[in-house]
């Protein structure tokens, strides 16, 4: 039920990266304006009221945490459908953000609950697949009903059938027994001030945010980079990225946690160190597809790192929740995505676009391709950064006596 929820959250998520072309067209906007749209927009309140409700649902209860938003998250999702100008869109998406800030954070910690320290890079992997999956499922779906119906109906219908999901899962989830909270648990300050004394935590979400700033681009405008410089229509657009998202994240997502939890039995920096290799081998293997002239070379040069892409989440995330104690894993688990989504997921397709706007005079239609190629600098940065954290995690992580003897 959680990977359901998740595959919604980035179904609602990346859906707009299909139905750019028809928004832009109808609305008139420009690279800067969708990327906007597709990023800050969604990100500034996702971002900072994730902590918040992270913190509720260490005190409540983690599942009805996750009811809520996706109910919230997903009557937004479709009012974007019925919206009228830019503006109204803008703010909409604004409103998906806010509910989505719910959902994520308290399904880390109940990850974290119920699976042992052994085996929870690869259970948050497995959850993890939800990005993967909702993304294809997002494009896909979204090029087909644009192209059958209009962009308005595939907002529409998405956001419903959340809706009809929420129900459902509030009445099957259950958290697992927890000690009732007290008056003087620890605040959110006094969470983040335990995070903050450890280096490992600012490396670990300076790079994923870099990686983010990389990856939330390219999520957001390869459709767009599809239909322009290959020419592809909107169901043809959805296969492809739909086919990329499936084979090579579920590949790549899952591999990554299997590796680290088995490098990590034995050495606690390979959660770091196993994400490093991956983005330093993405970048060039991304070049390469990006300036393929060929829908078919492309893809099959875009397959491999478009799962190496996905490596870093299981084992960072697992790291995360091995910072604090396990009463404090919802809270730090917000606190790392405060970064991570603030800076890649608002920042990411914003910068892409305004960069494509800025070579558009000189370059045309291929102004997008260079502009994602010069953002693959962003995943140099996050494995320099991975490989930096590697040599802190050993002394900052946090293992439960409990957790001991399970191991």
């Amino acid at each position: 039920m959680l990977l359901l929820v998740y595959s919604f959250n980035f179904l609602d998520r990346q859906i707009v990266s299909i139905l750019a072309a028809p928004i832009k067209a109808e609305f008139a906007l420009s690279d800067k304006q969708l990327g906007l749209l597709g990023g800050l927009a969604f990100a500034i309140l996702y971002s900072t009221m994730g902590i918040p409700l992270a913190w509720l649902a260490d005190r409540t209860r983690r599942s009805w945490v996750i009811t809520g938003s996706l109910a919230v998250w997903s009557a937004f999702t479709a009012l974007c459908g019925v919206a009228g100008n830019f503006t109204q869109l803008l703010l909409f998406r604004v409103g998906v953000g806010v509910g989505e800030a719910g959902g994520v954070a308290p399904s880390y910690a109940l990850i974290g609950e119920i699976y042992p320290a052994n085996r929870r890079a690869r259970a948050l992997a497995i959850y993890s697949l939800g990005i993967p999956i909702g993304s294809a499922l997002g494009v896909l779906f979204g090029g087909y009903v644009a192209a059958l119906v209009n962009w308005r109906a595939a907002f529409l219908w998405v956001g419903l059938a959340g809706m009809a999901v929420a129900p459902i899962f509030a009445l099957i989830v259950r958290d697992p027994p927890r000690p009732a909270a007290r008056a003087d648990e620890p605040g959110i300050g006094h969470v983040f001030a335990i995070l903050a004394a450890k280096p490992s935590f600012w490396l670990l979400a300076c790079g994923a945010a870099s990686s983010s700033m990389l990856g939330y681009g390219l999520a957001f405008w390869l459709p767009s980079l599809l239909r322009r410089s290959f020419e592809l229509d909107l169901p043809a657009t959805g296969r492809f990225f739909a086919g990329l998202a499936l084979i090579g994240g579920t590949i790549g997502m899952f591999a990554g946690g299997w590796i680290a939890d088995r490098l990590g039995e034995r050495e606690k920096g390979a959660y770091a160190r196993v994400p490093a290799v991956a983005f330093l081998a993405a970048a060039p293997l991304y070049a390469a597809g990006v300036l393929s002239h060929s829908p078919l070379a492309a893809f099959l040069l875009l397959l491999i790192p478009q799962g190496l892409a996905y490596v870093w989440l299981g084992p960072v995330l697992a790291a995360v929740q091995h910072l604090v104690p396990p009463a404090m894993r919802a809270t730090a688990s917000a606190c790392f995505l405060t970064i991570n989504n603030l800076i890649g997921v608002g920042f990411g397709a914003l910068a892409i676009g305004t960069l494509s706007d800025a070579l558009a005079p000189r370059l045309g239609e291929e102004a997008l391709r260079w502009a994602i190629v010069a953002s693959l600098g962003f995943y140099v940065v996050a494995g320099l950064l991975m490989l930096l954290a590697s040599r802190h995690l050993a002394r900052d992580w946090v293992q439960p006596l409990s957790e001991s003897a399970v191991s």
